[in-house]
């Protein structure tokens, strides 16, 4: 390990990372399912549904993320789809961080599934291989989980570590190795480079991650902003990141999103799924006590085209008709008119409600203290009876039918939840 710990020892990270999360939570609770192909799925009843995640076993049979149950369906005939269980999978993933906070108190989640650990100093005469082996047995013995878990000077290396061996995987990646281990690698590999960087690195002629090692870092500067030198950085092995248990509170948004079974362009279905975003992130917003100072919203296309605006507010909101006033806005300002695939509305710059001074016009002031009264009681009656009641017109289909299922939210938003009880829960 390289020599940067704070006693004259390297620092020894660990980037922990759950295998097939999802469906391995499914096999835990019901033996059955072990050593099957298993697909967890939004919106299963349909045949375009989406698969979340996929057992190892379906895997090897072709079945992919983001993949439509059908075709998922057509590589292996005999997969088992499931509905997400997201209140099991949270309530893993708590014992997982419990279990885990018991070897050192530096434990940053950083989503459901996955952590980093600073070890450097809680290693005491056992090797951080020993340790890796005791956690990964742990955590399959007594949650079922089974889990790839990476070991590096530093959070960038670590978790490109336990990328390399999955599943049950213990990978060890020295920086003195990145040359023959990392710089091979294709660059649409490495940890932080999406499609779209992708794309603008092979413009500037860098296909793997040696290219992007030795490439100019002002040339990359230029060509991707700030985030041309910390690839650059991240690609020679450097990466000072603490591993920083508060970092939750980096979370400063609360979104949602929705994947149609198909492509949208009649207005009401699109009004109808606004409404129902705006609601849903309502209702978190006020989970979590917080205003937002910007709405924004997400637009992507049957081509995968995909939109992304926002809107300032002067005061800050939480309640869903302002929400909705704020994405109707911008939907009606930025919609090319092109057959819409998935929305998602995310409030922004969030703020404590306690803590927000609204400059409420002296004449609203009581229309607006009644609407949130109202939205508060509205809130009370659905987490009591469930999410179908109390139900706007706008919010049904032409069928009658609530158009927006939990099931369909999907990473950042349920991973942000999970890591804002997960601080709750700390405190």
């Amino acid at each position: 390990m390289e020599k940067q710990g704070t006693q004259g020892r390297g620092r020894i990270i660990f980037h922990v990372d759950m295998n097939s999360f999802y469906a391995s939570v499914e096999a835990a609770h019901n033996p059955d399912l072990r050593g099957k192909p298993l697909a967890i799925a939004g919106n299963v009843e349909e045949r375009r549904g989406i698969v979340v995640t996929s057992s190892y076993e379906a895997r090897k049979k072709g079945v992919k993320t983001t993949m439509p149950v059908w075709q998922a369906k057509k590589h292996c005939p005999e997969l088992l789809v499931m509905p997400p269980n997201f209140p099991l999978y949270r309530q893993t993933s708590l014992q997982i961080f419990e279990l885990l906070e018991s070897y050192t108190p530096l434990v940053q989640p950083v989503s459901i599934d996955e952590g980093y650990l600073d070890l450097t100093d809680d290693c005491g005469d056992k090797s951080p291989v020993v340790i890796a082996e005791e956690i990964q047995k742990r955590i399959h013995d007594e949650i079922g989980i089974p889990c790839s878990i990476g070991i590096a000077p530093n959070k960038f290396l670590a978790k490109m570590a336990s990328d390399m061996k999955k599943p049950l995987g213990i990978t060890i990646l020295r920086k003195r190795e990145i040359d023959k281990l990392l710089w091979p690698l294709d660059v649409g590999e490495m940890h932080g480079v999406g499609k779209k960087t992708k794309e603008k690195l092979q413009e500037l002629k860098i296909t793997t991650i040696h290219d992007l090692a030795h490439a100019n870092p002002v040339q990359l500067e230029m060509k991707l902003g700030i985030n041309g030198k910390r690839l650059h950085d991240r690609a020679n092995g450097n990466d000072n990141r603490p591993v920083d248990p508060d970092a939750i509170d980096d979370f400063k948004s609360v979104g949602n999103s929705t994947t149609f079974p198909e492509d949208l362009v009649d207005h009401h279905r699109i009004n109808t799924a606004l409404t129902n975003l705006a609601d849903s992130v309502a209702k978190r917003m006020a989970k979590k006590n917080v205003l937002s100072f910007n709405i924004q919203l997400t637009i992507r296309y049957n081509d995968r085209t995909t939109v992304t605006r926002s809107r300032k507010l002067q005061n800050p909101i939480s309640q869903s008709g302002d929400i909705l006033e704020a994405a109707q806005h911008l939907f009606e300002k930025n919609w090319s008119g092109q057959p819409i695939r998935l929305l998602g509305i995310t409030g922004q710059s969030l703020i404590d409600r306690n803590e927000a001074t609204v400059q409420l016009d002296l004449f609203s002031f009581e229309a607006d203290t009644k609407r949130a009264d109202l939205q508060n009681t509205i809130g009370s009656i659905r987490a009591k009876y469930g999410e179908s009641s109390l139900l706007k017109g706008n919010q049904l289909g032409k069928d009658g039918s609530h158009t927006l299922r939990d099931e369909k939210r999907r990473g950042t938003s349920l991973d942000r939840d999970f890591l804002w009880n997960y601080k709750k829960k700390k405190e």
